[in-house]
C-alpha cells in the first residue's frame, strides 16, 4: 500500500523553483480535508507570503497550535494573519540558508505547515500522559478536532496510553464495505509475530467508542465508522513520536485514498473480463458461407 506523503508537494516545488528563479506569484490550492493555501508575492518577488485556512483552527488554537508554530517557524510566524485565513508565513528567499542540506530541510519544514498546526493536539495529549503515568491516575482531556464536516478526532491521555478516535463517513454503500474490509485487516494484521507492537486498532460501525459516546453531537447512522488507535508510550517516545503524529494524521486520507484505488482497479478487471468474454462471443459466431447462384443459361443471380 502505498503511504501518503505529510508534506504538501504544491509548497515543496514552488519554493524550490522560486529560490532558484525569483518572479512573482499568485496561487491558491488545497490540500487534503479541505485545508486552503494561498502563495503569493504581495511585495516583492523575494518575499514570499504563505496564507492558510483550516476549518478547525479555534480548536487547535486551545490545544497549543500557536505555540507549535512559534517554536517551528520563529519570526516567520506573522502575528497578523491574511484575511480570509487563519495564519501565514512571510519567507525571504535572500535568507534562506545555501547549503543544498539545510535549504531542502528549511523547504521541507514550510511543506509541513498543516502538519505542524495539527500536531498541536497530538503533543499535548502525549505530555499529558506522561504527567498522568507518574501520578499514577486521572484522566486527560477529551480533545476534539472537528477537521471535516460531520468527522473529528478525538483525542484522550491515560495513564498508561493515549486514545485516538477517527469518526469518518462512507457516503457510498461499496465504501463501507470496502472501508470494513480495511479495517478488519488493521485489526488482524495486528495478530502477526512481526507487529505485535503497533498500536492497537478497533472498529465499530454506528455504534460509538466508550470514551466518546456521552457526547450529544455524534452522527448514528449506518454510514458512520469509528476507528480507535491505542497509543502506548513506546509508540510516541522522543524517537517516534512526530513519526507517529505525521502517520496517524493521515489516516483518514489513507484509508479513503486506498479505497477509491481498489475501486478503480476493480473497475479496471471488471472492464478487461468484459472485453474478453466479447472476444470469445465473436470468435463463436458462425460465418454465413456465401455461395454463388446460376440460371439455367448460365448467368449469375443477384440480389436487388
Amino acid at each position: 500500500m502505498i503511504l501518503l506523503e505529510p508534506h504538501n508537494v504544491i509548497i515543496q516545488t514552488t519554493l524550490n523553483e522560486k529560490i532558484i528563479k525569483p518572479s512573482s506569484l499568485d496561487v491558491a490550492f488545497v490540500d487534503y480535508d479541505g485545508v486552503r493555501f494561498h502563495l503569493s508575492t504581495p511585495e516583492r518577488k523575494t518575499q514570499l507570503l504563505l496564507s492558510m485556512h483550516i476549518r478547525c483552527w479555534d480548536e487547535l488554537v486551545q490545544y497549543g497550535a500557536l505555540e507549535v508554530l512559534q517554536r517551528e517557524y520563529g519570526t516567520l510566524l506573522q502575528p497578523q494573519a491574511e484575511p480570509e485565513y487563519n495564519v501565514s508565513l512571510v519567507i525571504d528567499i535572500e535568507q534562506i540558508p545555501t547549503s543544498p542540506e539545510d535549504r531542502d530541510a528549511f523547504v521541507l519544514s514550510i511543506a509541513l505547515f498543516k502538519r505542524n498546526a495539527l500536531a498541536a493536539p497530538f503533543e499535548s495529549a502525549f505530555k499529558t500522559q506522561k504527567q498522568l503515568e507518574g501520578a499514577g491516575t486521572g484522566q486527560g482531556e477529551l480533545m476534539q478536532i472537528h477537521y471535516r464536516d460531520e468527522e473529528a478526532i478525538y483525542i484522550q491521555a491515560s495513564p498508561d496510553r493515549v486514545t485516538v478516535i477517527f469518526s469518518t463517513i462512507f457516503s457510498d454503500e461499496t465504501d463501507r464495505i470496502y472501508g470494513k474490509v480495511f479495517l478488519q485487516e488493521f485489526v488482524d494484521a495486528r495478530r502477526q509475530p512481526a507487529i505485535q507492537n503497533a498500536p492497537q486498532v478497533l472498529y465499530s460501525n454506528r455504534e460509538p467508542p466508550l470514551e466518546i459516546r456521552h457526547l450529544k453531537d455524534l452522527r448514528n447512522t449506518e454510514d458512520t465508522g469509528y476507528v480507535t488507535f491505542v497509543l502506548f508510550p513506546r509508540h510516541f517516545s522522543p524517537i517516534n513520536a512526530a513519526a507517529t503524529i505525521s502517520h496517524i494524521q493521515l489516516f483518514r486520507d489513507y484509508l479513503h485514498y486506498h479505497i477509491k484505488c481498489s475501486k478503480a482497479y476493480m473497475h479496471s478487471r471488471m472492464r478487461f473480463r468484459v472485453a474478453e468474454f466479447q472476444k470469445v462471443l465473436n470468435r463463436a459466431k458462425q460465418e454465413v458461407v456465401v455461395t454463388e447462384r446460376k440460371t439455367v443459361t448460365g448467368r449469375t443471380m443477384s440480389t436487388r
